[in-house]
């Protein structure tokens, strides 16, 4: 790979940006910081099958961005990194590759915080945490479950979108359609059905919806490829990113975008497309950023505290309130207004 990292539209002036390798575990992948401004950097770690090292690279900036800005208006005192470690295609990891990943965070002495994400599970935590204590998402305790907060963070995000629309922010009487029924997927239907709403959801893999049907037999299912043009109040994304384009977006024909995935916008200009077909968007690090908010809870002075958590999630609602209302009085895109609030939160001006 030879790439001048600055001049890719995804750098955005990062701190840092490294390639790791360990010829011996086969250790292979990326480490982004975009900012340390308000404290360490925080970013879980992906284990992927990309399909070249540009990919994983673009990836790790993307995400590492997008970590900077959930911190800033989640107003936690963190930066945003982000780790991706790049698997072949049998995904096939092992403990001596996990530990070997976990020596690479260590040699950067507390400046980035990493737990687990996609291909990442409890297990490798407890293996990094053998070998550096920065490490989050390690202590068990009565919430040990970030899928849940992170809904918990969607609905907190989407009561605000619904009282913007309706007038009152509550979910009875509403439909959402629900993009991935994995484990943030699956405890937002949960959450919209026992609360009153109705639920279109739709999954590549069809064991999860029909785990989805079992538990929730009021659901209904659609097709991942037309899901995003039902006729609802709320598009929830819980599935992987860039699933607003110039493509789907035209054929969107709901009143909010509110979902639990990362990088929903395929790129900046897919938020303003949002904005002229007046169609709400709750940009996602907001709305998604209750998993991160239980897992710091663990870095606090104080040890973890599960009310902390719960006051935090809920406090996404009035954070969404504020970007909505000034979106609104300067008629710009919520998307570019959260980034300057976030911006304004970890720099004191404008990027």
């Amino acid at each position: 790979m030879n790439l001048e990292i600055e001049k890719l539209p995804e750098f955005d002036n990062h701190e840092l940006v490294s390639f790791f390798f360990d010829k011996k575990t086969g250790l292979k992948g990326f480490l982004a910081i975009h900012n340390t401004n308000l404290g360490p950097a925080l970013g879980a770690t992906r284990f992927w099958h990309y399909q070249s090292e540009e990919e994983a690279l673009l990836d790790a900036l993307r995400l590492s961005r997008g970590m900077a800005y959930k911190c800033a208006l989640a107003r936690l005192p963190y930066g945003g990194g982000k780790g991706v470690i790049m698997a072949d295609e049998k995904m096939t990891k092992t403990p001596e590759m996990i530990r070997a990943y976990a020596k690479v965070i260590d040699n950067l002495h507390g400046r980035f915080y990493t737990g687990e994400d996609v291909g990442m599970n409890k297990n490798d935590v407890r293996l990094m945490a053998e070998k550096t204590s920065y490490v989050i998402g390690k202590i068990p305790n009565k919430s040990d479950n970030p899928p849940y907060w992170t809904a918990l963070g969607v609905l907190s995000a989407a009561l605000a979108g619904l009282e913007e629309i309706n007038g009152i922010p509550q979910v009875r009487n509403t439909t959402f359609a629900i993009k991935g029924l994995g484990k943030v997927g699956s405890q937002l239907c949960k959450m919209v059905i026992e609360n009153g709403g109705s639920v279109i959801a739709a999954d590549i893999n069809s064991r999860k919806t029909k785990l989805a049907t079992k538990n929730f037999p009021s659901i209904k299912i659609v097709s991942p490829s037309v899901i995003h043009r039902q006729e609802v109040d709320i598009f929830a994304s819980c599935a992987l990113g860039g699933c607003l384009n110039q493509i789907t977006i035209p054929e969107l024909k709901c009143k909010v975008v509110c979902g639990g995935a990362n990088n929903q916008l395929a790129n900046p200009e897919d938020g303003v497309r949002l904005h002229r077909r007046k169609i709400l968007y709750i940009p996602d690090y907001l709305a998604n950023s209750g998993g991160l908010i239980n897992v710091v809870a663990e870095l606090r002075p104080g040890g973890y505290s599960q009310s902390w958590v719960e006051k935090k999630c809920h406090q996404i609602q009035a954070t969404t309130k504020k970007i909505i209302s000034l979106s609104r009085r300067y008629n710009k895109p919520t998307s570019v207004v959260a980034d300057r609030l976030a911006e304004k939160m970890f720099n004191g001006k404008s990027r």
